[in-house]
Formats: structure tokens, C-alpha cells, sequence
């Protein structure tokens, strides 16, 4: 079962300075969540993400688990080179109903990484093999990206956005379940904010959707 989790305001500890942990650090950090990094070394592109305060980083080289009863985080990721140490993390975070994650043991993590195609951040494709396959996953990905990129398009990214958007003031105005979902599909089935978005013209678009908003019964 592939999900995906809401990490926003979560705390998550990243143990490693190198290439793993970067790339771990990048697949979370656009989800407006807490993020501390824990490695006597760093790589310069977790030392600029120190630097500019989109992480905070403790420099350390780790020998017990205390560091997960001094932080509380919510989610904790090992990268290190040192298995033993990945593994009493993992053991012992669970112990603390901490979700668990180490690159070099995905058998025992309590998830797996997909690799994913993203589109703005607006819309996420996962290729996942279950943690039996990083490589392949990643592989398949790669070939897949170019043909994704044909089938979705600036106009379906630009009607996410509209519908978010809607999806918010359409709480506040429609009563039921049911209505809001019968007007939202009217806006994203409406052709004239699909010709707006053609031309460019958001805010135009935004301000259709909001009228059929205002003026829905």
C-alpha cells in the first residue's frame, strides 16, 4: 500500500551528512516540516541548507539511541555506513512508536521510498517495487518521466491550483458533502476557465471559478 504522509509541522531527524542523507533531506523538505540533521560531517549541500535555516544541524557522531528521547521526533532516518548503528536505531525507535527508516535496511523500515515524478509539487507518480528494488524503481522512473511530461500538462497543474483553491471556499459556502462535490466538478468541467487557463490568464480563471462559487444553489 503505497500513502502519503502528512509531515508538516512533524519532527524528523536525519542521521548521515552525505549523499544518502541529502537526498532524504530533499524528498521532505518541501513539506513544511521540522528538520534536524545529526552527523559529525556534512556534505556542502546540507551545510548551505544549515546555513539558510531550512535545516538545523548537530554536529555529532552518534554511539547510543539518546538522541531520540532528547528530540521526540515523529519520524527518524538513518543513513549512516554503520549497519549496527542503523539497526539499534531502528529497533529502538519503533520501541518508541517512532516511524522508522534506514537506506541500507528497507526490510525492516517501517516504509519505502518510491522514486517519484513530480510535477510542481502539485502532482506526485510513484514507481515502487516494495523496497525490493531501488534501482529498478529508479530506472523505471527515468523512463518514465519523458512520457508523463507529454500527457500532463501547465493547464492540469494550473487547475490543481484552481481547484485547491475552491476546494477551501467551497467549505465555507456549501453545506453538504455532496454539493460541494457537484459544484467542483462544474468548475473544473467549466469551459470557459479552460479557455482562461489557455491563455494565461489565472486570475481571470480564479475569479470565474469563484463566481460559480458565490452563485452556486
Amino acid at each position: 500500500m503505497i500513502v502519503d504522509l502528512n509531515l508538516q509541522g512533524k519532527k524528523i531527524i536525519i542521521i548521515g551528512g552525505g549523499n544518502e542523507a541529502q537526498k532524504r533531506i530533499n524528498s521532505v523538505i518541501k513539506q513544511d516540516c521540522i528538520i534536524t540533521v545529526i552527523s559529525d560531517s556534512v556534505n556542502s549541500h546540507i551545510s548551505k541548507l544549515a546555513k539558510a535555516k531550512k535545516i538545523t544541524l548537530k554536529k555529532q557522531k552518534l554511539s547510543d539511541t539518546k538522541f531520540l528521547s532528547e528530540f521526540k521526533p515523529d519520524l527518524v532516518i538513518t543513513t549512516t555506513n554503520d549497519r549496527k548503528m542503523n539497526q539499534k536505531i531502528i529497533k529502538d525507535a519503533k520501541k518508541k512508536k517512532i516511524i522508522a527508516y534506514s537506506s541500507d535496511n528497507p526490510d525492516d523500515s517501517d516504509f519505502s521510498n518510491p522514486a517519484i515524478i513530480d510535477f510542481e509539487n502539485m502532482i506526485q507518480i510513484a514507481i515502487f517495487t516494495g523496497g525490493r528494488s531501488p534501482a529498478m524503481s529508479k530506472k523505471i522512473k527515468n523512463r518514465s518521466e519523458k512520457l508523463f511530461k507529454k500527457i500532463i500538462t501547465k493547464e492540469d497543474i494550473a487547475q490543481i491550483k484552481i481547484q485547491k483553491m475552491a476546494r477551501e471556499i467551497a467549505k465555507e459556502t456549501i453545506p453538504t458533502q455532496e454539493q460541494r462535490k457537484e459544484c467542483l466538478r462544474s468548475i473544473i468541467s467549466d469551459n470557459g476557465i479552460d479557455q482562461l487557463i489557455k491563455d494565461g490568464q489565472m486570475k481571470k480563471a480564479e475569479k470565474r471559478a469563484i463566481a460559480i462559487l458565490r452563485n452556486w444553489k
